[in-house]
């Protein structure tokens, strides 16, 4: 088979297009006929679609052809399948026969393999540069791949450093051909003293990347290896949006060194990490040449680069392919062996006489010595054939596309090196300013609410609270991008089954990258994702309904004093007049004479002067009147005059003053303050009441809180609301404060203090905090353990904000200043008594108004009924000169006032006797009478 295209040289750069349009044989023939220098065939091979590698190759040979003089290159090409060994025997065979002193095979395996065997047999050198000799498995003591020389670096020893640099453990392996099956094996071997969980799946068309892709997700494995050609790299890049996986725990490396040459720009704000190789050395020259050379075909509308969009790796490999022979035809003529190269002619594979050349070996012992800087960086081999002292370029994504962030250099003691104050080495704030940070969060009042109207607002707009306020608060301090997104399951987060829900299994699973929220900071999700410092302190607390607020009734004015009090003051009372009654009764100071005054009776005798008589004041009815007096603080118009009972009075009137003074002191307060009386004040409260019930919000830290308690009393709290029987676990503290309402009174909700505190400053203002927080605790933003320097700078921004007391200010503001409960302006007129506080005073007042009228009309009639029956008359007219008496004041005697013509010269046969309190008076006669 004959070449299908010979090359040649001219002085003109338009001649570059007068040779790819005419072919290579033509322009070959004008330089053999200008120039008599030596013609050296040199070979390749190309699979299907080699558009890339064809390019670079011809432009290669080309640009030695134009710029050598000692030499020209006369290419031949051969295409062959890609899976088809026997047709790569063909190719070789005839590339024997037309005598080319070296071979690249630009080949996928397994053809390589056939390739190498070709190589060693016949001691022709190949050079390929699509894969490693290391990354295809083969090992320096295999003789059939001596002749085999690999111009493409092992990636292999770059993966396993990243890898080591990030401390993976766990990732996914995708790929699409048997080149990357065996680059897998490579790194597992030098994986394979260390534990290492590696799922590997090839895949082939979108069906089977959107089920790989699925299966990583769902199984949290967000670190992804990918070693895909720019087909299927590009196939993968349209299905990670569709399926979710564009947040930063997902880190995806990408082993096609086309990757900054694709459109990233749907991911350059995802948040996603991207890491990617380049071995192109873009400042070089020959790289430029290639650049040159496209735009010129392109220009020129070739069928060769139709397809191309950019200069591709392997076009530079092409191009430093074609040096690396150039180079090494050089040390031939300098070491005068190119004439044995002319002496050899063609050789045929079909010659049962072949015999290997000496030649062949300086062949290859030259290219091995090769060394020189191309359009891949730093070219050399080793004794094995091998790529050596390479540089990688680390790839990263950035706002603005793959941009470099550090090196690989394979002959460097420290080969991995990233640059200072760009991703990767998670020392500088550029890290994330590429990065979309995915922010999760609840909806939970003050810290996130919605909008409304909601059509109106959208993106992060849609929301407000505090917790907006706080992450716009730290963006001023540690400038970010953000994006919103509410947690699906609408819970903070606790393990179930080994699997964290809520935030924080977000967090963990990778789909958010910090939660802004209350998230409570406990031991069990630190072990899992990390925390800033807190921006906010708490407990949890009790929180009832506001019970109705208890206005002074009529009475109100005996609350100062307990009932309890009442009734040993009623008791005192009596005891104090019983004492006093006897104390009186048999101490002789008590005792003094009565003098009584003569009445004239009806006796034929006349009066009888009556016996000396002594009386006692304080009778029964007196000591009554004498205590209630001194506890009324008006005192009484008798006094003690014993010893005994001066004793009695004195205790008396130090007890009534002091507990007088306690009762004033405290009557201001019971009738002027509405009080809410409660049963419930603590957790014992709870636990001894059998009324009320008590609940919280399930799959969070206060339920966290009493499940692990160790304290009796929160023990059996847990084991009540733990009962399945109770439904009191609440899913929402919205829900909570529902029932809270609805059990009107009889159901306590159990809740952090922060919101507690803000519920109760809202309408409809029915809810009260009561007793003291049950525990300590604080909030704190979560972060992946991703996006560890992230967190030590969100830790940084919240000490600021504290220490600038921003954090106090937005508390206030959400907590109170936008407050719906404004109990001070109410209390503020409650100062002056109203006719309700004092109403039962007027009452009582009313009520012995009545009684003393009741016992007025009582006396009077028991009296006009005993004087109707002393003087034998009705008792109307008995009751008709009471009324007289009591009108006119006439103390004349009942049987005249009724008979007043018939008694006149009837003395009156009464005689009463009363103590004389007045002085005695003589009459105008002389004689002495007593009145």
């Amino acid at each position: 088979m004959g070449p299908s295209g010979g090359l040649g040289a001219g002085r003109l750069s338009s001649f570059v297009g007068v040779v790819c349009l005419f072919g290579y044989w033509q322009a070959i023939c004008l330089f053999t006929c200008c120039d008599a220098v030596p013609q050296i065939p040199i070979g390749s091979i190309f699979s299907a679609n080699p558009n890339a590698s064809v390019f670079g190759f011809r432009r290669a040979t080309i640009n030695q052809n134009v710029h050598n003089k000692s030499f020209q290159f006369m290419g031949f090409e051969k295409s062959v399948s890609s899976a088809n060994c026997f047709e790569m025997g063909q190719k070789i065979c005839d590339l024997f026969t037309n005598g080319v002193l070296l071979i690249g095979a630009d080949v996928e395996p397994p053809l390589i393999t056939t390739t190498a065997s070709y190589s060693s047999t016949f001691h022709m050198p190949i050079i390929i540069p699509s894969q490693s000799k290391r990354d295809l498995g083969f090992k320096t003591t295999d003789a059939n791949t001596k002749y085999l020389v690999s111009l493409m670096p092992s990636l292999v020893p770059v993966l396993f450093d990243i890898i080591q640099f990030h401390q993976w453990n766990r990732f996914a392996f995708i790929y699409d051909t048997d080149k990357g099956l065996l680059r897998l094996h490579a790194l597992m071997e030098m994986l394979s003293f260390r534990k290492f969980d590696v799922a590997f799946r090839k895949v082939n068309g979108s069906e089977s990347m959107i089920q790989n892709l699925r299966e990583f997700r769902d199984t949290d494995r967000h670190r992804i290896i990918c070693d895909t050609n720019v087909q299927n790299t590009r196939l993968l890049m349209e299905q990670i949006p569709l399926l979710g996986m564009l947040t930063s725990s997902y880190h995806y490396i990408f082993l096609d060194l086309d990757i900054d040459k694709v459109n990233l720009e749907k991911f350059q704000l995802g948040g996603m990490n991207i890491t990617g190789f380049s071995i192109i050395n873009e400042t070089s020259r020959r790289f430029q040449l290639l650049k040159t050379g496209l735009e010129i075909l392109r220009e020129q509308n070739r069928s060769v680069v139709s397809k191309m969009e950019f200069v591709s790796y392997r076009s530079a490999l092409m191009m430093d392919l074609v040096d690396v022979m150039a180079r090494t035809v050089k040390i031939l003529i300098r070491e005068n062996k190119l004439v044995q190269f002319e002496k050899r002619g063609q050789r045929s594979c079909d010659d049962d006489r072949f015999r290997p050349w000496g030649f062949d070996k300086n062949v290859l012992k030259f290219l091995k010595t090769v060394s020189f800087n191309g359009a891949t960086g730093p070219i050399s081999f080793d004794s094995f054939g091998e790529r050596s002292n390479y540089v990688v370029r680390i790839l990263s994504l950035f706002s603005d596309g793959m941009r470099e962030v550090g090196t690989w250099r394979s002959e460097a003691k420290t080969r991995l090196k990233f640059n200072a104050g760009t991703f990767g080495d998670g020392t500088g704030r550029a890290d994330f300013n590429n990065k979309t940070i995915i922010v999760t969060s609840i909806l939970e009042q003050p810290y996130l609410m919605r909008k409304e109207p909601r059509h109106l607002y959208s993106g992060n707009d849609r929301f407000q609270g505090y917790a907006i306020d706080l992450l716009e608060e730290i963006v001023q301090k540690f400038p970010f991008k953000y994006k919103i997104q509410l947690v699906r399951d609408n819970t903070y987060g606790i393990p179930v089954n080994g699997t964290w829900n809520g935030m924080v299994g977000e967090l963990v699973r990778g789909e958010a990258d910090i939660a802004v929220a209350p998230l409570t900071i406990i031991s069990d999700r630190e072990r899992v994702i990390d925390f800033t410092k807190p921006f906010m302190s708490l407990g949890i607390s009790i929180m009832i309904k506001k019970p109705q607020t208890t206005k002074p009734d009529v009475f109100s004015f005996m609350h100062p004093l307990s009932y309890e009090i009442w009734m040993c003051i009623v008791l005192a009372y009596a005891g104090v007049s019983v004492v006093l009654f006897l104390v009186s009764r048999f101490s002789p100071k008590e005792w003094y004479p009565v003098e009584y005054t003569r009445v004239p009776t009806d006796e034929p005798n006349g009066a009888i002067p009556p016996k000396e008589q002594t009386t006692n004041d304080f009778g029964i009815t007196n000591s009554l009147w004498f205590s209630f007096g001194a506890l009324m603080q008006q005192g009484c118009d008798i006094s003690p005059r014993s010893l005994s009972g001066r004793i009695v009075g004195g205790v008396w009137w130090f007890f009534t003053l002091i507990i007088i003074s306690s009762y004033t002191a405290n009557l201001a307060a019971f009738l002027t303050v509405e009080r809410m009386v409660t049963d419930i004040q603590s957790a014992e409260d709870l636990v001894a009441s059998k009324d009320v019930s008590y609940g919280m919000v399930a799959a969070g830290s206060t339920e966290e809180f009493f499940r692990q308690s160790k304290i009796p009393l929160y023990m059996d709290m847990w084991n009540y609301m733990n009962s399945t029987e109770r439904a009191v676990l609440m899913t929402t503290n919205d829900q909570g404060l529902e029932r809270l309402r609805h059990m009107n009174g009889k159901f306590a909700f159990l809740m952090e203090s922060t919101m507690n505190e803000y519920f109760s400053q809202q309408k409809p203002c029915d809810t009260l905090k009561v007793g003291q927080n049950l525990d300590s605790k604080s909030y704190g933003i979560g972060v992946s353990r991703n996006l560890t320097r992230f967190s030590d700078e969100l830790t940084l921004a919240i000490l600021q904000l504290r220490e600038e007391g921003v954090l106090d200010a937005l508390k206030k503001r959400w907590w109170f200043d936008k407050g719906q409960c404004h109990e001070a302006d109410a209390d503020s007129g409650s100062n002056a008594l109203s006719l309700s506080n004092v109403a039962g005073v007027f009452y009582i007042l009313v009520g012995g108004l009545a009684l003393a009228l009741m016992s007025a009309i009582m006396e009077f009639y028991w009296k006009s009924r005993s004087q109707s029956r002393k003087q034998k008359t009705s008792l109307a007219a008995a009751m008709r000169a009471k009324v007289r008496l009591s009108v006119t004041g006439e103390n004349a005697d009942l049987a005249r006032q009724l008979h007043p013509k018939a008694n006149a010269s009837v003395p009156s046969t009464d005689t009463e006797t009363t103590p004389v309190d007045k002085p005695k008076v003589e009459p105008k006669d002389g004689s002495q009478t007593e009145v």
